[in-house]
């Protein structure tokens, strides 16, 4: 089951399809339940509510590019239904890492020896993440960010597109690095960085 009935749960569904360990059954929403009455992809689109027949024989992975979604994930998670680990066929990932429930790897996606990854993060196409380096849950790598060895990224963090950090970097949690932006000293926690070399600007925007 995809969490989320947008356009990237499409994106999501494909890559999820992509290796053939998963069998796709639908979509679930959580906000808009006229949605319900259509098909995405030619599958139904559940209603949160209306789920627990399902948690017995399904898993789901989440869909939505806010790190908000954990309101959402919270919500399946009280009803029992476990979480799938989703990475597309051309994801390397290397054998001494670790990857934690619900995260997703989009196509091109590279994780070095050591490295661990949380529960529910998003790590989106051709982003490298380096040797020793730890994400926390709910974060999310952008398309072709490169994160050096040794970094820590926070819990909740946001790495734009193209960005670049540096070796034993920290990202604080629910900090935001923009698009591009190059990092070469620590973000604290609830900040945006952006720039090269990037400056911390100002507080990070809420995410809605």
């Amino acid at each position: 089951m995809i969490l989320g009935s947008g356009v990237y749960a499409q994106e999501v569904a494909d890559v999820a399809a992509c290796g053939g360990e998963f069998a796709l059954a639908g979509f679930v929403e959580n906000w808009d339940r006229s949605r319900c009455a259509e098909l995405l992809n030619g599958l139904p689109i559940h209603w949160i509510d209306e789920i627990a027949p399902l948690v017995p024989s399904h898993s789901a992975i989440c869909s939505l590019g806010t790190a908000e979604r954990w309101r959402f994930i919270e919500q399946v998670a009280a009803l029992g239904m476990p979480f799938a680990t989703v990475a597309h066929p051309s994801a390397c990932v290397a054998p001494t890492s670790s990857l934690g429930e619900g995260s997703f790897l989009n196509a091109g996606v590279i994780v070095a020896a050591q490295a661990r990854l949380g529960r529910h993060v998003r790590v989106n196409r051709g982003a490298m993440i380096g040797h020793h380096t730890v994400v926390g849950e709910y974060a999310t790598i952008q398309p072709g960010a490169n994160i050096a060895g040794c970094c820590e990224i926070g819990s909740g963090a946001y790495i734009g597109m193209g960005a670049i950090v540096v070796e034993r970097i920290k990202i604080g949690a629910r900090s935001m690095v923009c698009a591009g932006a190059v990092v070469t000293k620590d973000v604290p926690d609830d900040m945006q960085a952006a720039g090269s070399p990037a400056r911390v600007l100002r507080a990070a925007a809420p995410e809605l």
